[in-house]
């Protein structure tokens, strides 16, 4: 079956790109969902927002949509409506019910009270003929406060207790799905009725506690780097709600610094290198955030980037080979490497989490912040800086990471940079795996500039090493036939 074939990424990119842009794929799809309507055919164009890959535990093609939904009678544009597709080769033609959990049951029906489904009727179906089931927002039964989350009512009524300074909109609210992923994360943008287009602020929920956390994290990362620096900042969580694990933050002002890096000049340099001293600065924030930060360890990075990455061995093999041998080299060298005592890092850090506006810098996102080698964030930095770089057509990359590393290299000793250009590598292979778009006609081109930045950097800190031990073992050769050299520099003589 062609179907099947492609889902189990034997078919290669083109296969699954059949299944996510193909007319008739995206007509069957839309018939589909027209079943689950409580009023046919006012369904219009999809629109793919992004799509994902993956082999492990099982495999999942997941596609992330935005759907016009028109108005009954006139056809026009209504609004949109956020889905989720999943598709998995096991569940072609599978028998049974197409109706999943209780859970879910619940919610529909919630979100039908709320009036929150319409026009749909249901929304979450398995869908056996495509082999997909679907999700529409605000389900999520990994997230059940989404569907009152997005309740304008419910929103109106929970800013009122926990942010009674907040000005609130005398019309009431509308509340849009900026991001729906479910079981991963979501995003919502509230806004006055009255005033579409002009956030009031956004709001992210999490599981269990976890809000909270990154709550304290964020106001404590926020008042250190405040203290430290002045023309950049944290942003700062308006609230955090305990009893909807919510987070609420304030609308950020500005432009994302990536889009800045369209162009040159020395005001992007100057605040990249800006970005550099403000890591400097949180890595080396007081032992206070260490209650609140799990550890990741080097060998969980190399998990992540796998478990990112391990795709495109189905697609290209020779890339997988490739990687395989890109990551047991970046073992090897890391064993060698210098190490410091792990400290507070972003997690997370981009090019694009940093906003421009007229009092600086503002740094976003601290969603996987830990406790971690400080030169994750750095080589994170870099690997984006080219990531970009390499997406805009601009060759000016290296000035651009020079400009950053200065800034970094303000509180930062010299091991650190040296171990970035290692992370650096590591995360070139999971950009690879992570962010480049399945769609995009020059994925494998891309693929292979990514992948051969990473093994050059890796060269170089193989040579690199090399040279600093045939430096050392020059000195120890000298130290032991002239004991006034070794007295004169016993650091070096002791290797």
């Amino acid at each position: 079956m062609k179907l099947v074939e492609a889902l189990s990424g034997r078919a290669g990119r083109a296969g699954l790109r059949g299944l996510l842009v193909d007319p008739e794929a995206r007509r069957a799809l839309g018939r589909e969902l027209n079943a689950l309507l409580s009023a046919p055919e006012i369904l219009g164009a999809l629109h793919l927002r992004h799509a994902r890959f993956r082999l492990r535990p099982d495999i999942k093609l997941s596609a992330y949509y935005d759907v016009d939904i028109r108005a009954k009678g006139s056809g026009r544009r209504a609004g949109t409506r956020a889905i989720a597709v999943v598709a998995k080769p096991k569940w072609y033609g599978r028998a049974g019910p197409t109706r999943v959990t209780p859970e879910a049951g619940e919610l529909e029906a919630e979100a039908r009270r709320r009036g929150l489904a319409a026009p749909f009727d249901r929304l979450t179906a398995l869908m056996p003929s495509l082999a997909m089931s679907v999700q529409v927002s605000p389900l999520d039964p990994s997230f059940p406060q989404l569907v009152r989350l997005s309740d304008p009512e419910y929103v109106g009524q929970m800013l009122a207790r926990c942010a009674p300074t907040h000005p609130l909109p005398a019309g009431g609210y509308a509340v849009t799905s900026v991001r729906y992923q479910p079981g991963q994360r979501h995003v919502l943008r509230y806004e006055a009725a009255d005033a579409p287009g002009q956030p009031i602020m956004f709001a992210k929920p999490y599981e269990n506690e976890e809000g909270s956390r990154i709550a304290a994290v964020v106001t404590q990362a926020a008042d250190w780097l405040s203290s430290q620096q002045e023309g950049v900042a944290c942003l700062r969580p308006l609230a955090h709600v305990p009893q909807d694990a919510v987070v609420l933050y304030p609308p950020l002002s500005g432009t994302p610094l990536h889009e800045q890096l369209r162009c040159s000049g020395r005001e992007i340099g100057r605040r990249l290198e800006v970005a550099g001293q403000a890591m400097s600065v949180l890595h080396s924030a007081p032992q206070a955030f260490s209650g609140l930060l799990g550890f990741h360890s080097f060998e969980a990075e190399i998990g992540e980037v796998v478990d990112k990455s391990h795709f495109i061995s189905a697609l290209v093999p020779s890339a997988g080979s490739t990687i395989d041998a890109l990551l047991d080299r970046a073992r090897e060298l890391y064993d060698r490497l210098p190490q410091e005592a792990p400290a507070f890092t972003h997690g997370d850090l981009k090019v694009e989490h940093f906003w421009v506006n007229p009092r600086g810098l503002t740094l976003m996102d601290f969603d996987v912040c830990r406790l971690a080698d400080p030169a994750l964030d750095i080589g994170q930095f870099l690997a984006d800086l080219r990531f970009w770089h390499d997406t805009y057509g601009r060759s000016a990359v290296e000035q651009a990471r020079g400009r950053f590393l200065a800034g970094c290299a303000t509180g930062a000793p010299h091991e650190r940079l040296v171990r970035a250009r290692l992370y650096e590598a590591l995360e070139l292979i999971r950009i690879a795996g992570r962010r480049l778009p399945l769609l995009d006609s020059h994925w494998e081109a891309r693929l292979g500039r990514l992948l051969g930045w990473a093994a050059v950097l890796l060269d170089d800190l193989y040579d690199l090493r090399a040279d600093h031990h045939r430096n050392t073992l020059g000195s120890v050769r000298r130290a032991s036939a002239s004991p006034k050299a070794a007295h004169r520099h016993p650091v070096r003589a002791a290797g």
